[in-house]
């Protein structure tokens, strides 16, 4: 939860804004089932709904190239992201590219495995909740992953919020 209100608190900032609501106030989850919770906030007001998650089942990332997208903070407006994604075709999600350097996927960041060490996009589109709290607990480092070097790692993981660090059993990179 800090990391989520760190968030909140950075793009209120951004907007203009100083008052900020303690998120832990106005989140009160179902207690049975998983479910993803979607807050909505403006400067004066936030809106808590929650709907049922099931787990994405990623084997496999299709390259997407696009040197102009950008995300920088969470938001309700995802129309580039999702044109990215509807390109995927029999893959299960993108691995975005951008300027040539490993970014994020549609729905998490990623990590990928190397020598002992998990390294995480130094430019992701967002930086994720998850990958702030495991970058601030030292268990992933930041690295320029450039798209020549994503033969060279052997394991892939994906994080976020909702599935943690979830390393995947097996993976491929489509084309």
């Amino acid at each position: 939860m800090p990391y989520h209100q760190k968030r909140y608190e950075s793009v209120l900032e951004s907007l203009g804004a100083k008052v900020a609501h303690d998120l832990s106030e106005s989140i009160f989850p179902p207690l049975e089932g998983t479910f993803r919770c979607r807050v909505v906030y403006t400067p004066f007001d936030i809106a808590v709904t929650y709907h049922e998650y099931k787990k994405r089942d990623v084997k496999t990332l299709k390259l997407i190239f696009n040197n102009d997208i950008a995300y920088p903070r969470k938001s309700v407006d995802r129309e580039n992201i999702d044109a990215l994604f509807s390109q995927k075709g029999e893959a299960d999600d993108v691995l975005i590219i951008k300027n040539l350097l490993v970014s994020d996927t549609s729905i998490a960041n990623i990590a990928l495995f190397r020598k002992g060490v998990w390294l995480t996009p130094k430019t992701p589109l967002l930086h994720g909740t998850t990958r702030e709290r495991l970058l601030h607990e030292g268990k992933i480092f930041e690295a320029d992953i450039a798209l020549s070097q994503l033969r060279t790692f052997s394991q892939v993981a994906l994080l976020n919020a909702m599935i943690g660090f979830d390393v995947l059993d097996t993976w491929e990179f489509l084309l």
